[in-house]
């Protein structure tokens, strides 16, 4: 059997208390990768991600985003008419809710570390924060959801930016 060498080794490296990923002895950012192909450490880069919102990779059909909700907060109710969505929770915990209408979410479950959830195109849903720690997670979206390149730092900002 041949071994296989791989081309690069990422390297990660812990500056100020952030997870810092280079490749090819360069600092990868957390910004949009797509529609090129990548390869990331999603639960350090989900876990160094401090915005709202990021978009790490957009492409025609599949959109990735990291999301960090602060104690207290909410991504918000929203429906997605044609977007189905899976999120994994990397770290905290919080209240997922879901209905068929935005005043009958009767679909509710807690989530914590490593749990999953999936939200159907059409669905109403929510995300609150119930624990003491910034909510980190991450989102995929099929077909995107957001511009490329989307960066919100704060949920105000993602708020205003989708009204305009």
């Amino acid at each position: 059997m041949n071994e296989y060498v791989f081309p690069y080794m990422p390297t990660i490296t812990k500056i100020n208390d952030y997870i810092v990923h280079t490749q090819n002895n360069r600092v990868l950012e957390l910004t949009d990768y797509g529609p090129n192909p990548f390869v990331i450490n999603i639960d350090e880069a989900t876990e160094q991600n401090n915005n709202f919102r990021t978009a790490l990779w957009t492409g025609d059909n599949l959109q990735l985003t990291l999301m960090s909700i602060p104690v207290g907060e909410e991504i918000g109710l929203e429906m997605h008419p044609d977007t189905d969505q899976f999120i994994r929770i990397e770290d905290g915990r919080g209240l997922v809710l879901m209905g068929d209408t935005e005043d009958n979410l009767d679909f509710q479950e807690m989530v914590y570390d490593d749990f999953i959830f999936i939200i159907p195109a059409g669905k109403w849903h929510n995300l609150i924060n119930m624990g003491n720690e910034p909510l980190k997670l991450y989102s995929v979206y099929a077909p995107p959801n957001h511009p490329h390149g989307t960066v919100h730092e704060t949920k105000a900002i993602a708020e205003q930016e989708e009204t305009l």
